[in-house]
């Protein structure tokens, strides 16, 4: 009756499986976020500029045009599509209001 169990080498043996399959576990973990972390250096990159200028349209599809805005504007609405400068320049020419808050009609030169 000299059974007292398993030896110290085994037990550290699976000390030393245990600790293999957290290790392996952990390096898939560290894989898996360099992967993500990969893919949202990625999107930030390939992230399209902002457009330099915008003209916010009425409530419906039908409504003429409400403001220009500045591509960074705060306030620019849902409705708001990118232009070019010289869309940007025509349309304040054409009587659309430039946005009080950006003043594209300054950034433009075109104040009265």
């Amino acid at each position: 009756m000299n059974d007292s169990g398993p030896t110290r080498l085994t037990l550290l043996r699976f000390l030393e499986r245990v600790q293999l399959r957290d290790l392996e576990r952990t390096r898939r973990w560290i894989t898996e976020e360099e992967r993500r972390e990969a893919e949202r250096r990625r999107g930030v990159e390939e992230k399209a500029a902002p457009p330099d200028w915008l003209l916010e349209r009425g409530l419906n599809g039908h409504s003429p045009p409400v403001y220009v805005h500045a591509g960074d504007c705060w306030n620019a609405g849902k409705r708001s599509k990118g232009i070019e400068q010289e869309q940007a320049r025509r349309a304040l020419a054409d009587g659309v209001k430039a946005c009080p808050h950006c003043r594209p009609d300054s950034a433009l030169h075109m104040l009265d």
